[in-house]
């Protein structure tokens, strides 16, 4: 018996509306998910919103379960939780984390679902995707006890990082962005704040994910003899203007890109895509992280709300998505 469901669409860069979706019954090893939340990724997903992907990077840039092409109209989002109404008995009514578009319910593989632990709500779970490319980043940055690291660019991935920072023996963490208000998310994930003028240097390490000129300029300045960026921002199609002139080469500084679509090089040999968001939702059991979900609308209120985030209007860290059962099309 088919269902029908409803899914946000892009229906142009700038509009976004929603769809019905037929739905047919899930095969052997797929499931059938009914959604409790989703999130907006504020950097990847409102630059999508914005038509801000080049044409040479459509391909790689196309979410997992993506419907439609860039510019639009395209289904895109990858920040999913919901229930498991159908499938294997093993997962029949488990709270799932999934990297699927924003949609009421949804037929995938089975194995392309990944269980919540019972000690992480399902509302905090939206965030996994986001810990998950903070633990690619810190796989590549490889921090060491009692380093000093900066992480430049309080947004959602950066407030990851630094609070996954926040558990390392003896390292000394500042979260730095040109926005006082977020020195409160800092206090609230454990880890120190600065603006980019008062913050400190000799950084063995900085993570940069910001997405703009002056933080990588920044980032650069803080980094002590031979020490190294992990570039984490998108720039989308951007022209980035990169100061690798004064002392980057007479200081050896290094910069080094990371990006989430593939297991960092450090782990790969042992760690699977699978094992990464399986640790990235273990880390969410602390409560800590609630600190980073600072809006919420229903999912009927999207197509009105996501403007206003890719416009800035909406300020914040990760937007909570939240489904009611009147949303579900039966």
């Amino acid at each position: 018996m088919e269902r029908e469901a409803r899914a946000f669409w892009l229906r142009s860069p700038g509009q976004g509306e929603i769809r019905p979706v037929t739905l047919r019954p899930p095969a052997d090893g797929e499931v059938l998910v009914r959604t409790l939340y989703s999130g907006v990724s504020r950097g990847t997903e409102t630059l999508v919103f914005r038509g801000g992907v080049p044409p040479n990077q459509y391909e790689v840039m196309r979410a997992p379960f993506q419907d439609g092409l860039f510019p639009g109209p395209v289904k895109y989002g990858y920040l999913n939780v919901g229930v498991v109404e159908q499938g294997p008995p093993a997962l029949r009514g488990r709270t799932v984390f999934c990297l699927y578009p924003h949609q009421t319910r949804y037929v995938v593989p089975a194995e392309a679902v990944t269980p919540v632990p019972e000690s992480v709500p399902a509302a905090r779970a939206v965030l996994a995707g986001t810990v998950e490319t903070a633990v690619n980043a810190l796989w590549d940055a490889a921090p060491l006890v009692g380093d000093r690291i900066a992480v430049v660019g309080a947004g959602m991935v950066g407030c990851s990082v630094a609070k996954v920072l926040a558990g390392f023996p003896g390292v000394r963490v500042q979260l730095v962005d040109v926005d006082p208000s977020r020195a409160a998310v800092a206090a609230a994930i454990g880890v120190g704040f600065a603006t980019p003028e008062a913050a400190e240097g000799e950084c063995d390490i900085v993570v940069h994910a910001s997405a703009t000129e002056a933080g990588l300029a920044r980032s650069l300045e803080l980094l002590a003899f031979e020490g190294t960026v992990i570039e984490l921002s998108w720039y989308g199609d951007r022209q980035v203007s990169v100061p690798l002139g004064e002392a980057f080469h007479s200081r050896r500084l290094v910069v080094r890109g990371s990006q989430v679509g593939a297991v960092s090089p450090a782990r790969r040999g042992r760690r699977t895509f699978a094992d990464r968001l399986a640790l990235a939702l273990r880390l969410l059991a602390d409560p800590a992280f609630d600190a980073l979900v600072t809006g919420e609308c229903a999912f009927a209120d999207l197509p009105e709300v996501l403007p206003r985030l890719a416009a800035g209007e909406l300020p914040g860290l990760c937007h909570r998505v939240v489904y009611d059962a009147a949303e579900h099309f039966n």
